[in-house]
């Protein structure tokens, strides 16, 4: 079978991996990380706007390697191939392999941040993207004196309090290892990065496992959602995570 691969860039060293061990010939296509930061319909436009332009019938299913993520997928659909989907809150849900294991860890974690080699090496939006994250429409990436300046210093710092420190709320560094990592080189920076903001650092094992089962065609409906044919993705809000929209007459 053939397949077409849209995945955020955060999965890239783990889909690589998975592509070059699938039996099926999977082409990949990597969508920049700073989708996540222009808001739902910014991310969900340049999605579907990739989808859009394959040529459905070179494959026989459009695979998607993003989790729920803050919505950004609701919405989704293809005219012509089926869409699979992870049922995943997040990202960190394919790397810890379950949604299970995501949701028990971080019940048991609070405050925790989470790092792969993706967020550390393509965790920052840059060029076009920066312009259009939210810390940019909110003004955030303004340096406390410049909000003073515009805002006046009793705004200022309120804004500062509850938006210019978004690293406030956690306190633990977790570095997720999968196992494809060349050296210790990403681990030790995020165990620096802990060490810098005073946090608690662990080191867990992932779990390559989602990840070769979306691209070797083993989609299990508790894992995973096919959309057929003009049908959307839609958001189920409990344990199922995403659902299929039916299309309208």
């Amino acid at each position: 079978m053939k397949f077409k691969l849209i995945s955020c860039e955060i999965f890239y060293r783990e889909l690589c991996t998975a592509v070059a061990r699938s039996p099926h010939m999977v082409d990949a296509e990597f969508l920049p990380k700073g989708l996540h930061d222009i808001g739902t319909a910014g991310m969900r436009e340049r999605i579907q706007t990739a989808v859009d332009r394959i040529d459905a019938s070179m494959y026989d299913a459009i695979l998607i390697g993003y989790g729920l993520c803050n919505n950004g997928i609701v919405g989704l659909s293809s005219r012509d191939k089926k869409l699979v989907l992870p049922r995943a809150h997040d990202c960190i849900t394919l790397f810890l392999g379950s949604k299970e294991r995501y949701l028990d860890y971080f019940q048991n974690n609070p405050g925790v941040y989470f790092q792969t080699t993706g967020w550390i090496e393509r965790g920052a939006a840059n060029g076009e993207l920066t312009q259009l994250t939210v810390g940019q429409k909110l003004k955030m990436n303004q340096t406390f004196e410049q909000l003073v300046a515009k805002y006046g210093e009793e705004n200022a710092q309120y804004l500062w309090e509850q938006l210019g420190s978004p690293e406030k709320n956690y306190r633990k560094m977790t570095f997720i290892q999968m196992g494809i990592e060349p050296d210790g080189t990403f681990e030790q920076i995020a165990a620096e990065k802990a060490q810098e903001r005073k946090w608690e650092y662990e080191k867990v094992p992932g779990e390559m496992g989602m990840f070769y089962r979306l691209v070797n065609g083993i989609w299990d409906e508790r894992e995973f959602l096919i959309v057929p044919p003009r049908c959307r993705v839609m958001a189920t809000y409990d344990d199922a995570i995403i659902a299929v929209e039916e299309s309208r007459p």
